[in-house]
């Protein structure tokens, strides 16, 4: 009688049942082996499967409002394309007395450069505005409140980085406009009670602004808030990815089985990433029509230009100056505005404190009031400082 070979038998699996057992990874040779092996590798190191794992089970909340979610991914998406627009701005600018004349160069003689450089602008604007879009739809829902608090002080936190972000970037170009600018936003926060004149000579680095501010005004553009806007990010996507995202007061009142949610993975990972295309379009088309111009040169020894204001996420206070300004004659208006601005911050940062109850009792209203408050004058007084340029 021959001897007759057979496969060998699968191996029994935890249960004992054959059937269930793993199958062994397919060898080098055949199809999708080497893939195999290459995950089995990277899996034993990075954990790919526990994250797997994880975004399987991560699941995103439907409803009327679950397009403001999306501000939170276009916010990140558009600090990406600031970073690369940015390094690529950085090969050729030249901080100091050759700062201006580099620009002049990226815009008027290097390949692309002003669409670089006209991406890197408008993507700034765009952020910031998604930034505050983000910063009051999470109000409005609520999403400070237990247990998300460190949440919100880590999204305030950003929003005022991305702010330093955007006003020392303003300065770097060194023309007329970008000069005076610079010079009426710091005299805004100069202002500010107590701390506001050493704040003020901290960042111009003398009485006047100079080429000493250009320097500290790149060093804090690309080195200090980098270096502080990083860790604060990465622990607010943190929050965000452990606690999941908040739902307004309407749907918190819905029993448990009528609320309605998506996978993370794929599904609102997909029309995420969906929003930062038609985002990267929005920026192409901007840059594209509505190119960055550069002025003259700056000029300490010249009056200011006609009509010198901030940039438009600095109105409000602007306005604000100038309206207490004129209420009040001298430093008193100008001091009672920041005073004005530096309450509704602290008010602002608060929030989690004051508004801590689940139900919709007085304190919930009052702190909607307050939100919806807070955005009414600064989209009016930003129109308003407009209007009267």
């Amino acid at each position: 009688m021959g001897l007759e070979l057979k496969p060998p038998a699968a191996e029994p699996s935890e249960n004992g049942n054959p059937a269930d057992a793993k199958p062994e990874p397919a060898p080098p040779g055949e199809p999708g082996g080497v893939v195999r092996r290459l995950y089995d590798w990277a899996d034993e190191r990075l954990g790919l499967t526990e994250l797997r794992k994880f975004a399987a089970k991560k699941t995103v909340p439907q409803h009327r409002h679950s397009f403001w979610y999306y501000f939170g991914g276009i916010s990140l998406f558009l600090f990406i394309v600031q970073v690369f627009t940015g390094v690529l701005l950085l090969v050729y600018f030249r901080p100091g007395p050759e700062a201006y004349d580099s620009v002049r160069r990226i815009t008027y003689e290097v390949h692309f450069g002003w669409l670089i450089r006209s991406a890197h602008a408008w993507s700034a604007g765009l952020m910031i505005f998604a930034v505050f879009v983000h910063m009051f739809s999470a109000g409005l829902m609520k999403a400070y409140r237990r247990p998300r608090e460190f949440t919100w002080w880590a999204g305030i936190v950003l929003l005022l980085l991305t702010l330093g972000f955007g006003f020392s970037g303003y300065l770097l170009t060194w023309d007329e406009v970008a000069y005076f600018g610079t010079k009426v936003g710091i005299e805004v926060a100069e202002k500010t009670p107590v701390l506001g004149k050493p704040y003020a000579n901290l960042l111009r680095g003398g009485p006047d602004v100079n080429e000493n501010t250009l320097q500290r005004f790149f060093a804090l553009h690309v080195v200090v808030f980098p270096l502080l806007f990083m860790p604060v990010l990465m622990l607010h996507l943190w929050l965000v990815s452990k606690h999941g995202n908040a739902v307004p007061p309407s749907e918190e009142a819905k029993p448990a089985g009528e609320r309605k949610s998506i996978p993370f993975f794929p599904n609102f990972l997909m029309k995420d990433l969906a929003m930062w295309l038609i985002t990267l379009n929005v920026i192409a088309l901007f840059a594209s029509f509505f190119p960055w111009q550069l002025g003259s040169q700056a000029d300490p020894l010249k009056p200011a230009p006609q009509g010198i204001h901030p940039e438009w996420y600095f109105m409000s206070s602007f306005q604000v100056l100038k309206v207490f300004g004129n209420w009040f004659p001298g430093a008193a208006g100008e001091m009672l505005g920041m005073s004005v601005f530096t309450l509704g911050l602290v008010l602002w940062f608060l929030l989690p404190l004051y508004d801590t109850s689940e139900r919709r009792g007085r304190r919930a209203r009052l702190a909607t009031y307050f939100i919806l408050f807070a955005l009414g004058v600064l989209v009016v007084t930003t129109i308003w400082g407009y209007a009267a340029l």
